[in-house]
């Protein structure tokens, strides 16, 4: 798997210097692009922030819908780890589906991982044994229903209301509403590693062999399943440690960057 991983050309990127050299990269939420992680980027001293464009966003290539999402998009990130840190450690931010792949980058690699920054990790299954999982899966069946519909404007305006910025879909330019739309049946086509971990990031033993510092960030408004999620990774990660920011829901890494970085940097400096 690890060899496998490391054959992939770089992906395109932005990168913020922020007085040091020390890399951090970071992997972005799905509908989103490397831009979104620019005002904790901003916000950090000490390090060079590097985010990618992941499969299907921004500047990167098109998926193919055939080929394994997750691991292709985890390939970009061993790749471009690998790069920045010279073939040493690097830490690793990840937003929501990016939560998922910086994780299974630390499985996979942890010879590339130096520290984890995870922002609402959407590994859905990680929830399932919890009362909370059924109300989620019951509204994601839904929107599914939508995408596979052909509705998909709807459905990203149903995704937009429940993982979004709180403004609806039609708030926003006109421009960032095609590239949601264009990008929904994305979403997903991530189900059997979110839902099912096809990826086996839960696999037994893993999250325990995590050797890491790891910080797990939500929003207070988040939807409930969140929690979920964070509990059963806190629970079973060595070193972790949980920030929820009031006020702010899923998007809580771009709406709420300067309360984000408050807890960042020092679990950058203590690594």
């Amino acid at each position: 798997m690890a060899e496998d991983l490391a054959r992939f050309e770089l992906p395109p990127s932005r990168v913020w210097a922020r007085g040091g050299a020390r890399p951090v990269l970071a992997l972005h939420c799905s509908l989103a692009h490397a831009g979104a992680w620019a005002g904790l980027a901003e916000a950090l001293q000490g390090v060079t922030v590097t985010a990618i464009d992941q499969i299907g966003h921004g500047r990167a290539a098109d998926w193919d819908e055939s080929s394994d999402l997750h691991a292709q998009a985890t390939a970009a990130a061993v790749t471009m780890a690998q790069s920045i840190g010279d073939g040493g450690p690097v830490d690793l931010f990840g937003h929501s589906f990016g939560g998922t792949v910086a994780l299974r980058v630390a499985l996979e690699r942890p010879d590339l991982v130096r520290s984890l920054t995870l922002v609402e990790p959407v590994i859905f299954a990680a929830a399932k044994p919890d009362a909370r999982f059924a109300a989620f899966a019951a509204g994601h069946g839904a929107f599914a229903d939508l995408v596979w519909a052909g509705k998909r404007r709807q459905a990203a305006e149903l995704f937009h209301s429940q993982w979004g910025t709180g403004d609806s879909l039609a708030d926003l330019p006109e421009r960032l509403q095609s590239y949601m739309v264009d990008r929904i049946h994305l979403i997903v086509a991530q189900n059997p590693y979110l839902v099912d971990d096809a990826a086996g990031l839960l696999r037994a033993g893993g999250l325990e062999s995590v050797a890491v510092p790891v910080l797990l960030i939500d929003g207070a408004e988040s939807p409930p399943v969140i929690a979920a999620v964070h509990d059963a990774l806190a629970a079973r990660l060595p070193q972790a440690s949980r920030l929820s920011v009031a006020g702010a829901a899923h998007m809580v890494s771009i709406t709420h960057a300067a309360a984000v970085a408050v807890a960042v940097q020092p679990h950058l400096d203590a690594c």
